[in-house]
């Protein structure tokens, strides 16, 4: 196995995301401008350092069951890398825990990105990153591809995995769409979304839903006017409407007035993609209490710099 340099380090950073989209379950993700970064060590120094700023911060773990550092130890076990004896993490978050904002997958994708940029730097490499190769891995410990492959890529994603990995395309995006994302203080954790979901649907469901994941791709290109209509979804929303009750209200109210909102990922966010003219109109629906953010779509997703090589 080869080993990383002590005083190698690499910022990375990383988009939120938003899943989903309505029908496109599982499958279709929206990259989020709002950014978590992380600088990654390798010290001399035995043992292993996390600091956590922002969101997060006094809620998450600050040992090896980080979930930043399981993603690097995995990331560097499939490279055949040996784990450091020292690591410093430096985690400055601003992806809100618990809200359908993908900040799970973007820990993980932070993880996987820095494990082997560090592995890159030391050999040499100037921290090149096979973002496919972190694509299918991120997927694969995620769960499901749709928020990890829009953090990795950046822009609209559609994703689907396979026994040999995980595909991705981008998906091109019409320039008049503007995400506005309304997040709540409440906190929904993905497991228990996912544990409401029935495991089987009805035929005339599926068909519906399978008609509008199409359409959503063709208006989120071409048709802008059409969103609303393509974001109707028939698998998941209805199926957790008692779990965000009031996010499942908002998202009634913003499409009652012309607005395509659904569920961000497993929620209890709300995301819009508005048409530009409408987006202050959209805004004015956040609930008293609620953050409401228009974050737009970043073209570009995790990205490296080397801060330290050898």
């Amino acid at each position: 196995m080869s080993a990383l340099r002590p005083g190698v380090a690499v910022d990375v950073r990383v988009p939120a995301s938003s899943a989903n989209l309505g029908p496109g379950f599982d499958s279709v993700g929206c990259a989020l401008g709002v950014w978590d970064r992380c600088r990654a060590t390798v010290t001399a120094e035995p043992g292993l350092v996390v600091v956590v700023e922002g969101e997060g911060a006094g809620a998450v773990p600050l040992d090896e069951t980080h979930l930043v550092h399981r993603a690097m130890r995995t990331a560097w076990a499939e490279a055949a890398v040996e784990a450091p004896a020292g690591l410093r993490l430096e985690c400055v978050n601003a992806v809100p825990h618990g809200r359908g904002m993908g900040s799970s997958a973007t820990a993980i994708v932070t993880g996987i990105v820095a494990a082997l940029a560090l592995a890159s730097v030391s050999r040499g490499d100037g921290g090149a990153v096979d973002l496919d190769a972190a694509n299918s891995l991120a997927a694969r410990l995620e769960g499901h591809p749709d928020n990890a492959s829009a953090s990795v890529y950046g822009g609209v994603t559609l994703s689907w995995s396979e026994p040999g990995g995980t595909t991705t395309v981008r998906l091109p995006v019409h320039p008049d769409l503007a995400p506005v994302v309304f997040a709540p203080d409440t906190q929904l954790s993905t497991a228990r979304a996912r544990s409401v979901l029935p495991q089987q649907v009805r035929l005339a469901d599926a068909a519906a839903n399978s008609a509008r994941a199409a359409l959503l791709v063709h208006a989120l290109r071409d048709e802008p006017a059409l969103l609303v209509e393509a974001t109707r979804d028939w698998l998941h929303q209805e199926a957790r409407r008692p779990s965000y009750a009031a996010s499942m209200a908002l998202v009634d109210a913003l499409r009652a007035d012309g607005h395509a909102a659904a569920i961000s990922g497993a929620g209890p966010s709300v995301l819009v993609l508005a048409q530009r003219e409408r987006l202050d109109h959209a805004r004015s629906f956040g609930p008293a209490g609620w953050r409401v953010l228009t974050p737009g779509i970043p073209a570009e997703g995790a990205s490296v710099e080397v801060v330290d090589g050898p």
